[in-house]
């Protein structure tokens, strides 16, 4: 009973936090980007519980369970995108903008701006879905609600708290989570190491295949699901509102670099401690079935939080693993609510139907559309077996159908307003051709056509193609229309002039 009592009084602490803040929302830009005030600590905290989501503590942990460190490679992907993201921080908090389609059409058209609406509100409100599933888990484990009461419970918390204070609620909060999570987790893995028997036990209960590069799969596998990520993070709307919303641009890039090596630790710890606890339980009779399926592995960690002391973390180990558990969901479930809101108030209705609305407008009017989308989320729910599927497929989504265009606004000119309109419908085109026929297959047949791990291999590759030939055969755009996203460019060949002139 101890576990659902502290479950609810975080809930609590979280929502007073956000209830708070709600009475310092002065305009648009407070709830959207935090009134661009927050410093390094807290945008830290922020990027890493936004990144850090049930993709991780679910479906990651899941899969590390099942193929070993391996897994890996999933996490390796936003890795390596981050440090992309690194030298690209400064130049987007430069720019100042509220959100990603902002970018898109002040780069292309009002098309552009379009497109990316869809795209991110379709793939932001998936992965928001699939957090209302998690939280779902947490109440059936520690409270033995029923799964699916567990969802509208936790989807109804998710939606009442991001739409009290928008981005000043989850800066204000983040920094807390973020730093839970991280102790949890590294308090947690010697524990259960240990305590297991070490790598004795592993390798004598575990497949050998658990501690390969690839697993028992290939090279093609890992892209599968080290590119979902990867393409994802380099598009992600949640990432760019953050750097949108830091001081300056110094504490955009020393945050991101901070940013890597928390993110490093905590997803190997999260795979590490998903591959310990899973080499225990599966080799206890009374609980081994409860792991075989995709998606009961996928609750490993949140069983080793509530059976805490069978792997000889203490009781206050248990319930701060079990805080961190929530922390991570509901830190990443409000974000991806924010994001599409902001979308569709600021890019859809603001721009083109009510352009002249109050900032007070404004925010009620997103209110509406975080509690539309909340609904959509759930509906969105119900047509995935797994977080996995759910996850790779709104990765997919954003990493084909969002990260080339926009990636091309800052790293090449010659790329046209044809070539990346032609490149986001491509990509979000083939990815919902691909999910919707695997769903009829699934429905008529029981398999499906092509695998979510695999859908991103030919999505972000036609899109890529598609961006580079429209753009090589198409007319370049006029310098207006890229010169704003050089302006460091610029600085620069300005200052070497003014050298040369004063040595001559």
């Amino acid at each position: 009973m101890i576990f659902f009592w502290v479950a609810i009084g975080y809930l609590v602490f979280l929502m007073t936090i956000s209830i708070t803040k709600s009475f310092l929302i002065k305009g648009q830009e407070d709830f959207m980007v935090a009134g661009r005030r927050v410093s390094t600590p807290r945008l830290v905290g922020t990027l890493l519980c936004t990144w850090i989501g049930s993709g991780s503590l679910l479906a990651g942990a899941g899969l590390a369970a099942r193929v070993g460190f391996s897994a890996l490679w999933m996490a390796a992907g936003a890795w390596t995108a981050i440090v992309i993201v690194i030298f690209l921080a400064g130049k987007v908090r430069s720019i100042a903008k509220f959100t990603v389609p902002d970018i898109l059409e002040m780069r292309y058209n009002k098309w552009a701006r379009i497109l990316g609406t869809i795209v991110i509100v379709i793939a932001y409100t998936t992965i928001a879905g699939y957090q209302f599933r998690a939280g779902g888990f947490v109440l059936d484990l520690v409270a033995g609600v029923p799964e699916w009461q567990g969802v509208i419970l936790t989807a109804a918390f998710m939606i009442v708290f991001t739409a009290f204070a928008g981005m000043m609620s989850i800066v204000a909060v983040d920094i807390i989570n973020g730093a839970l999570i991280t102790l949890a987790v590294v308090i947690a893995v010697p524990l259960v190491f240990f305590n297991i028997g070490g790598s004795e036990h592993l390798v004598a209960t575990l497949d050998p295949s658990h501690f390969k590069v690839f697993g028992d799969t290939n090279f093609l596998w890992a892209m599968g699901i080290f590119l979902p990520p990867f393409f994802l993070l380099l598009g992600d709307s949640n990432i760019y509102s953050r750097i949108f919303s830091a001081k300056n641009e110094k504490t955009a890039k020393n945050s991101v670099m901070w940013w890597i090596v928390g993110t490093i630790i905590v997803e190997t710890a999260l795979a590490s401690l998903a591959i310990f606890a899973f080499s225990h339980f599966s080799s206890l009779p009374a609980v081994s079935e409860f792991f075989l399926s995709e998606a009961d592995s996928e609750r490993v960690i949140l069983h080793t939080a509530r059976h805490s002391a069978e792997v000889g973390i203490p009781l206050f180990g248990g319930l701060l693993l079990l805080c961190a558990s929530i922390a991570i969901i509901v830190s990443t479930g409000n974000s991806f609510l924010l994001t599409p809101s902001s979308n569709i108030t600021r890019d859809i209705y603001q721009r083109f139907i009510n352009p002249n609305a109050s900032y007070k407008y404004l925010v009620t009017f997103q209110r509406i559309m975080i509690l539309l989308l909340g609904l959509l989320a759930y509906l969105l729910l119900t047509q995935f077996e797994t977080i996995l599927g759910m996850a790779l497929t709104a990765y997919t989504m954003i990493g084909a159908g969002l990260t080339p265009a926009l990636l091309a606004t800052f790293l090449w000119k010659r790329v046209t307003v044809s070539g990346g309109i032609a490149s986001i419908a491509t990509g979000m085109g083939l990815t919902l051709i691909i999910t919707v026929v695997n769903s009829v297959m699934v429905h008529i047949t029981g398999s499906q056509l092509m695998s979510e791990e695999y859908i991103i291999l030919p999505a972000a590759i036609s899109s890529i193609l598609v961006l580079v030939i429209v753009s090589l055969s198409t007319k370049p755009d006029p310098k207006e229309k890229w010169q704003e996203f050089y302006k460091e460019d610029a600085s620069l060949a300005k200052a070497i002039e003014e050298t040369t002139e004063e040595e001559k």
